[in-house]
């Protein structure tokens, strides 16, 4: 006897697999950050000879993005904000991989690299907060602004910009913007200026 099958039901059936089987592969898309040694000062040439052998070797399912890991530092000069970029760790690469053979293979033997940072021959991943910090760095997630442990009606003294070496007394607090409004005696009269939090300290 042949038995009858709810043609209903077959296709609920059908189109929860489907949606499994594309739920498994957004998953395996997302990969695990990776950090790799190169020859220092070669890490823009690494970057761009292991994209090019990516896309060479049709590895793009298994090796999804290379950064170089750097730092946004700001500076005041003349009077001006100027952001520029440190390499945080000089000698390293930062890989978004699926870790096997033939990953490794592609990315280990790209000219320049020397290795993979783990535990003896095995490449160890970041842990999330390791690698949120590198991106934080960066500036390619938003990081929370820095806050110092400052009130209302303190003194504070200006370290760096045009208004460097003067003194004021603290109006407002923007912690959401990481900003500050100061008064500060200029001419013999009180002006409102408003700073970052990096560029103030506590006198």
């Amino acid at each position: 006897m042949v038995p009858i099958i709810d043609t209903e039901l077959e296709q609920d059936i059908k189109s929860e697999n489907e949606n499994m089987d594309a739920a498994t592969a957004e998953s395996k898309v997302q990969g695990e950050w990776y950090v790799v040694h190169t020859y220092s000062g070669y890490e823009n040439k690494i970057k761009v000879d292991l994209s090019k052998r990516v896309e060479s070797m049709n590895m793009q399912d298994k090796i999804f993005e290379v950064i170089i890991p750097e730092a946004q530092e700001v500076e005041y000069k003349g009077g001006k904000r100027k952001v520029t970029s440190r390499r945080v760790f000089p000698g390293y690469v930062i890989v978004n991989m699926i870790m096997d053979e033939d990953s490794w293979y592609v990315v280990r033997h790209t000219p320049g690299v020397t290795g993979f940072v783990g535990s003896g021959n095995k490449p160890v991943p970041l842990q999330n907060d390791e690698i949120q910090k590198i991106l934080q760095q960066m500036g390619l997630v938003e990081s929370k602004p820095q806050i110092i442990d400052i009130e209302i009606g303190e003194n504070v003294r200006v370290k760096t910009g045009p208004f460097a070496n003067f003194e004021g007394i603290v109006r407002e607090l923007l912690p959401d913007r990481g900003k500050i409004r100061v008064n500060i005696s200029m001419f013999g009269r009180e002006t409102p200026v408003e700073l970052d939090y990096e560029q103030i300290e506590k006198v």
